[in-house]
């Protein structure tokens, strides 16, 4: 068991040595993965590898800025916030790049959230914070797979959806169609609507909140049998 003290005289030194930071990397390594297969799991584009290399990326910077105040100005706990405050700073280039904009839809906050997280972790890993980066590791999985949970349980909140539907003649009252989409537990938050008096032509732009686990086959299929309709279609803009 003479390497199992080894390995705990390296986690517990104050100082910055090959061993002890060779451990942190791979703590990093270890931590950061965890959190990037759930994401991977969920089909984010930041996966196992990218927050493996972001939490190992923030543990190194970490334990270079303790290490050059140490090696070359002789003081043994240097200064960390010069380099930690850099690392902050720059990992919100990483968390941007794993936001989506598409049509005014966004995704990917959680992500980019995440990854400010692990990067984080990796820092409190370079300062031998191991027991508090253990339990931020367990609860980031947990508010990403518990609490997920729990919002679709309780149907919490929704994505907001554009309907768009061309109706074949002038429609003045939209009230059946809020009635059919609260049968179906969606919202209906605002109306957008365009007349061709000349095609004797509507075009509705319905904006609602729905949940992930709504059907919209179903849905239009009840809404295209309230008034004549030729076209239907689920958006995240408005067009008209």
């Amino acid at each position: 068991m003479e390497w199992y003290h080894t390995v705990i005289e390296e986690l517990n030194s104050t100082e910055v040595t090959t061993g002890s930071s060779i451990i942190k990397l791979m703590i990093s390594l270890l931590l950061g993965s965890c959190v990037g297969f759930e994401r991977k799991r969920k089909g984010q584009i930041a996966g196992v590898r990218t927050f493996a290399l972001i939490a190992m990326g923030a543990t190194l910077a970490m334990i270079l800025s303790i290490y050059v105040p140490q090696e070359y100005m002789g003081l043994k706990n240097g200064d960390p916030g010069r380099i930690a405050a850099q690392v902050i700073t720059g990992i919100g280039f990483l968390g941007a790049g794993a936001i989506i904009q598409s049509k005014g839809a966004v995704r990917g906050l959680t992500t980019a959230a995440g990854i400010w997280m692990v990067a984080t972790i990796g820092m409190a890993v370079g300062l031998g914070l191991y027991f508090v980066s253990f339990v931020a590791t367990i609860l980031i999985i947990l508010i990403l797979t518990v609490l997920e949970r729990v919002e679709h349980r309780i149907r919490i909140g929704g994505e907001s959806r554009i309907i768009r539907l061309r109706l074949n003649e002038i429609v003045t009252d939209i009230e059946p169609y809020r009635n059919s989409l609260h049968a179906h537990g969606v919202k209906l938050v605002n109306v957008y609507v365009d007349y061709d008096y000349s095609l004797s032509e509507t075009r509705l732009n319905l904006v609602i909140l729905a949940r992930e686990t709504t059907d919209f086959i179903t849905l239009f299929e009840n809404l295209r049998r309230l008034k004549p309709t030729s076209a239907i279609s689920l958006a995240s803009q408005i067009t008209v």
